[in-house]
């Protein structure tokens, strides 16, 4: 339902190029009102104040009169998936384009009614004055057909120096709520008249159902509908409490015929090393006089585990089936790419299904949400009129969620005799990591692949470069004369992975940077000295300036077996923000991260509180993965069901977080969700190291492997 197909302007900047229409964008009220219709998705980010201030500024309406509207298929403009730190770049850039466009028509419809010229114009809060006299509002003005046209990009945004809404810290629309205990996420949807629903998932992955006696649960108190399609088996009843007993009571009666998945007994990284894989070299550049320069050589190998996303809230949709039609609330991070396979699951026509976002309690990338959508829709055929809500038990989000795939990263590299690096390579195994709804070939929702007439996967896809999906942040912004970068994708994959915050910047900057620290302390120069030796980027030296100083890194200082500092940095898909990290650690117990600082340059910055709290959240994030997560299976199936399993980060374990914020105003506006997370893995290494003199490589580092490694 992309607004407008033609291509009379070719090139339009961000989603405006697939999304033409103005009036697809925004709307000015006759209610004194300005509403945007971004197809991007708040998962907690703050995306959407973000883009409120973009639209504000460039219509010079005050940020208050501007509402968001709920991204839903049946108004907003097509923008595919929320992720990749994109949102800024794509919706943020239409719609200051929009926005500026908009702007003008109205000047220009208000200067016919007042009788003048443009340039005689001056606008405040969407009252528009004339040099002559005489005022008219952008509500007086407005129409149905005002601009109901297609976009041109051709009027100018303003300038960085006229800004007075972008660049000021804005409070986030999101969080009130949320700190409040209000109603806030699709968890806390009630709608009249709601049903509940529970899905009985199998035991293991390759198992299907053989038989089950629903009689038990039938008879049970509020069952409204037991449903089975193939090995898809679930329970509606007028309450939650009474849709999990009904669930636990076919989960009684069910027999599995279970298929013998045999995952890998050696384990998933000798598993990625072994299996047949697709070899790509990404990156190669050769010079055979600084090659022969070569006096020493050291190589590492680091892994990463499956990582799953852990959402606090466990995925959770709701679906109402009226008249044919079905109505889809959802926290999927791409409504228009799943509505495709909802179509395809349901075999309906996507212009009979309705997805509208709302947001879920914790996620950054591909979980389980786009699958609780289909549970709920199939569910909802059992209650035609009736809105069924299906969420996840624990136990099902951390068994059959999408993970983060595991990785193995092999590096080498060579030093000449005045300790700078001539020759460096860079191995990475790793399964792809995307796998959401939405592709041609087949249709990636769980619940598919179990019905009576079972749907094909989509087959997984890596995403190439320069974003890159495995290898994303494989090749070293730094300046090395030789260099050999490759990347093994293994598309056998013996658990469901995805798209995982970062995708694979999180193990590949953690390998590089770490290994930098090893080369650094080989050569005898200070980690941050080595670092700015082979660095020419001068926005990149910055952030590493810039998070040293307010770390008050001390060249050559020393760990004193308990405490330690170390540093970790990239530029995020190597096209996106800088973010440099130091962290402090104590190793006690465990190995405790008690501070850390950051610097990010992400261009323009458009609300600067908005993008701390990103940058400390990657950071936080990143600390959870790098010491504690962990997704473990025996050769059957998933072992890890709870949070006893997988330990996350607790408030008392977050350390302080500093951020320092380089604003480049004349530097096009760049993402940060994502950017923190290599950083802060690779910063966290060193400092152990640096306390120790002893180095983990396999993540995550727990008291176990600090153990083995001294």
């Amino acid at each position: 339902m992309n607004g407008g197909k033609q291509q009379a302007n070719p090139g339009l900047p961000g989603s405006l190029e697939t999304n033409r229409r103005l009036d697809r964008w925004l709307k000015i009220g006759r209610d004194g009102t300005v509403t945007i219709y971004p197809g991007k998705v708040e998962i907690g980010q703050g995306i959407l104040t973000a883009l409120a201030q973009i639209a504000a500024e460039e219509l010079d309406v005050a940020l208050e009169r501007v509402q968001v509207a709920v991204a839903s298929t049946s108004h907003s403009p097509d923008e595919g998936t929320t992720s990749g730190s994109r949102s800024i770049e794509e919706s943020g850039v239409a719609l200051r384009f929009a926005a500026a466009e908009a702007r003008e028509i109205l000047l220009a419809r208000a200067a016919e009614r007042l009788g003048t010229t443009i340039e005689q114009l001056a606008v405040a809060d969407g009252v528009i004055t004339a040099r002559s006299g005489g005022s008219i509002a952008y509500w007086e003005l407005a129409g149905e057909d005002l601009i109901a046209r297609e976009a041109t990009a051709g009027v100018k945004p303003k300038s960085p120096a006229e800004h007075r809404i972008v660049g000021q810290t804005a409070k986030r629309r999101d969080i009130p709520a949320k700190v409040a205990g209000a109603p806030a996420y699709v968890q806390d949807l009630a709608l009249p008249g709601m049903r509940y629903g529970r899905v009985v998932r199998p035991p293991s992955y390759q198992a299907r159902l053989a038989s089950f006696d629903e009689r038990e649960t039938r008879a049970l108190p509020g069952v409204v509908a037991v449903v089975r399609d193939g090995s898809f088996l679930g329970a509606v009843a007028a309450r939650e409490e009474q849709a999990i007993r009904a669930a636990r009571a076919l989960w009684r009666s069910a027999s599995w015929n279970e298929a013998s998945t045999k995952l890998p007994a050696s384990g998933i990284h000798a598993f990625l090393l072994n299996a047949p894989a697709q070899d790509t070299v990404i990156s190669e550049k050769v010079d055979a006089k600084a090659r022969s320069r070569a006096a020493r050589s050291l190589e590492a190998t680091y892994t990463r585990p499956f990582i799953a996303h852990a959402s606090i809230g466990p995925s959770c949709a709701v679906a109402q089936l009226v008249d044919g039609r079905y109505t889809v609330w959802t926290h999927s991070q791409g409504i228009f790419p799943l509505r495709r396979d909802l179509a395809k699951a349901l075999g309906v026509a996507e212009e009979r299904i309705t997805v509208i976002h709302a947001e879920g309690a914790g996620c950054y990338g591909h979980n389980g949400a786009d699958d609780a959508a289909l549970d709920a829709a199939l569910l909802a055929r059992a209650a035609p009129g009736r809105p069924v809500q299906v969420q996840w038990m624990r136990e099902d989000e951390f068994a059959w969620e999408p993970y983060g795939s595991a990785m193995v990263v092999k590096l080498g590299a060579a030093l000449d005799g005045a300790g700078s690096i001539v020759n460096w390579r860079h191995d990475v195994w790793s399964h792809p990591h995307s796998a959401r709804p939405g592709r041609s070939g087949g249709a990636n929702l769980l619940a598919g692949w179990h019905l009576a007439r079972p749907l094909n996967a989509a087959p997984p896809r890596d995403v190439p470069q320069p974003a890159g999906g495995s290898d994303r942040n494989a090749i070293p912004l730094y300046d090395f004369p030789n260099q050999r970068v490759a990347k093994h994708v293994v598309t056998e994959m013996p658990l469901r992975v995805s798209s995982l915050r970062s995708l694979g910047a999180h193990a590949n900057v953690f390998a590089i940077e770490s290994f930098m620290d090893e080369l650094a302390a080989a050569s005898g120069v200070d980690p941050l000295e080595f670092r700015l030796r082979h660095l020419k980027d001068p926005r990149a030296r910055a952030v590493i300036d810039a998070a040293a100083q307010a770390a008050g890194w001390q060249a050559g200082q020393r760990g004193d077996g308990v405490r330690g500092r170390g540093v970790g940095f990239a530029r995020y898909k190597n096209l996106g923000c800088y973010v440099a990290v130091v962290a402090e650690v104590a190793v006690e117990h465990e190995v405790r991260v008690t501070r850390a600082w950051a610097a990010v340059d992400a261009g323009l910055v458009i609300n600067p509180g908005g993008l701390v709290n990103q940058i400390e959240g990657g950071i936080l994030q990143a600390i959870s993965w790098t010491l504690k997560e962990e997704v473990r299976f025996d050769r059957e199936r998933v072992t890890t069901r709870s949070w006893d399993d997988y330990p996350i980060l607790t408030f008392a374990e977050a350390p302080p977080v500093e951020v320092v914020l380089i604003n480049r105003p004349d530097e096009t506006a760049k993402g940060a969700g994502e950017g923190a997370q290599g950083p802060t893995a690779a910063a966290i290494g060193n400092a152990l190291c640096h306390a120790l003199g002893t180095r983990v490589r396999d993540l995550p580092i727990t008291r176990e492997r600090v153990i083995g490694a001294l």
